[in-house]
C-alpha cells in the first residue's frame, strides 16, 4: 500500500504531495510550492527521505521551493523544458503577483532533469509514467501511478473545474486537447490528485465537470477560463 500524504501551502493553497512505496523509506515530492520548511516537516513527520522532486509545472507556486528543497536534501528536480522560462525564473512571476520578490530562497535547483512525454520514472520503489499535458502551461505535465491508479494532475484538472489558461503560455485548446487525448483516456476509477482543492475521480469529472464540454466536442476557441 503506497503511502501519499498531502499539504496545503503557500498564499496559494498549492497541495504538495509526498510519496512512498512503504512507510518509512525513500520518497517523491510532487511539486514544491514556496515553503521549504512545511515540507520537510511533511517528510519527516511520515519519517520519509527525498529522493526526487516532480514538478508538473513551472508557476511559482508550484515549483518556487523546489531549488530550496532540492538543496537541502542533496536531490534532483524533474521539470519539462517549455516550462524553462518559468521555473528558472521565479522572480519574474512573483514580481506580477506582489510588485516586489518577497524574502526567501526562491531560486531554482542546481540539477534539473528533463520530463519526457511517455517517459517512465522508476523512483523511490514507484513507476510513474510522465504525461505531457500542455495547455496551463507550455510545459505542464500529470503523474500518472498506473499500478495505483492515481493521477497527480497539478493544474491540468480539479474537482469540479480546470486550470486557468489566461497566463503567459496558456492556452485552452491545447488543455482541451490534453485532457481529450492523455487526461479522460484512463480508467474511471483513477484517483485524481489536483495541485489545489480536494481528489476527485476521472469518472466524476467525465460526468460532472462544467467544463467537460471542452473535451467532449473538440471545442478549439481562444480565452482564459479555469481556475489555479
Amino acid at each position: 500500500m503506497i503511502v501519499v500524504a498531502s499539504e496545503v501551502l503557500w498564499v496559494a493553497q498549492t497541495n504538495t504531495y509526498v510519496v512512498a512505496a512503504a512507510p518509512g523509506g525513500p520518497a517523491i515530492v510532487v511539486d514544491a510550492p514556496p515553503d521549504p520548511a512545511a515540507i520537510s516537516d511533511l517528510l519527516l513527520k511520515h519519517d520519509l527521505t527525498p529522493v526526487a522532486i516532480l514538478l508538473t509545472h513551472g508557476h511559482v507556486d508550484h515549483a518556487g521551493g523546489a531549488g530550496a528543497v532540492s538543496r537541502a536534501h542533496a536531490v534532483s528536480a524533474y521539470s519539462h523544458p517549455d516550462d524553462d522560462f518559468l521555473t528558472l525564473d521565479p522572480q519574474s512571476q512573483l514580481q506580477r503577483l506582489f510588485g516586489l520578490a518577497p524574502p526567501g530562497d526562491f531560486a531554482p535547483p542546481d540539477l534539473m532533469l528533463e520530463l519526457v512525454h511517455g517517459q517512465t520514472l522508476d523512483l523511490a520503489g514507484l513507476s510513474l509514467e510522465v504525461v505531457h499535458t500542455p495547455g496551463h502551461t507550455p510545459g505542464h505535465c500529470c503523474f500518472h501511478l498506473g499500478a495505483e491508479g492515481v493521477l497527480f494532475s497539478g493544474d491540468q484538472l480539479f474537482a469540479g473545474s480546470i486550470g486557468r489558461t489566461d497566463l503567459p503560455g496558456g492556452n485552452i485548446a491545447a488543455l482541451a486537447s490534453s485532457m481529450r487525448e492523455r487526461v479522460m483516456t484512463l480508467a474511471d476509477d483513477t484517483r485524481v490528485l489536483p495541485g489545489h482543492g480536494p481528489e476527485t475521480t476521472i469518472a466524476r469529472e467525465r460526468g460532472t465537470n462544467p467544463f467537460r464540454e471542452l473535451w467532449e466536442a473538440s471545442l478549439h476557441r481562444a480565452g482564459g477560463t479555469g481556475c489555479g
